[in-house]
């Protein structure tokens, strides 16, 4: 397992933004040397967990909780057979493409280490939304993205530091639950009857998560 790209972006204005000024940071490109990750800051008020990479919709991206994100070069490899093209590390506008990790199906609240330094914990699966359908370029993606549920992995920063392209990474923590970040997608999306078992990941789910998970069973049990 290791890290196969650190991708970051800049803020540029596009047509299918719904950003206020149409602006969007999901263009990020692999970079060279080192890149320093640790935790922005609540959401709403912190960013990208990686340094340089920009975030502009604070509303609904970046965070203390969804600080970094992950995709397995396997599910890019998968799309591109299937949509016919070429798709770039990054593409997804993932912070991290990893190869041999099973991303989409880490549990929550697993954690690895990359490199010396960074440990990080997977908190929930990535949301599709008009933006990524835009840069994508493709028709129905959000729905297709939806119906694959290959959806990567957000993760919040335990221990920060630096990483690059290259570097290894161990899966030091799997917890006992059977929760991944594809069910909490799902649970958010096509399979809403999925939430009450969400709750077995306790405080590591994304607190958007947990705090939907617990509505649902509270207006229809568990």
């Amino acid at each position: 397992m290791r890290l196969l790209s650190v991708n970051v972006g800049r803020a540029k204005a596009v047509p299918y933004s719904d950003h206020p000024q149409g602006l969007t940071g999901i263009d990020k490109r692999p970079v060279e040397g080192p890149v320093r990750i640790s935790a922005p800051g609540p959401k709403g008020v912190g960013g990208s967990g990686l340094a340089g990479d920009t975030v502009c919709s604070l509303i609904h991206h970046g965070g203390n909780d969804q600080a970094v994100y992950a995709v397995a070069r396997e599910d890019l490899d998968d799309w591109e057979r299937e949509l016919g093209r070429t798709l770039a590390d990054g593409m997804f506008g993932e912070n991290l493409t990893t190869t041999g990790l099973d991303v989409s199906d880490a549990r929550i609240g697993e954690r690895w280490r990359i490199g010396l330094d960074v440990v990080l914990e997977v908190t929930t699966g990535r949301i599709p939304c008009r933006t990524f359908q835009g840069h994508v370029g493709e028709r129905r993606w959000v729905k297709r993205f939806t119906a694959k549920a290959a959806t990567g992995a957000y993760l919040r920063v335990i221990e920060p530091g630096e990483v690059r392209a290259g570097d290894a990474i161990e899966i030091v923590h799997i917890p006992e639950h059977e929760v991944t970040a594809r069910m909490a997608f799902q649970a958010s999306t096509t399979h809403r009857e999925l939430l009450p078992r969400l709750l077995a990941a306790g405080e590591a789910l994304h607190p958007e998560a947990l705090a939907a998970a617990r509505a649902y069973v509270e207006r229809h049990g568990g």
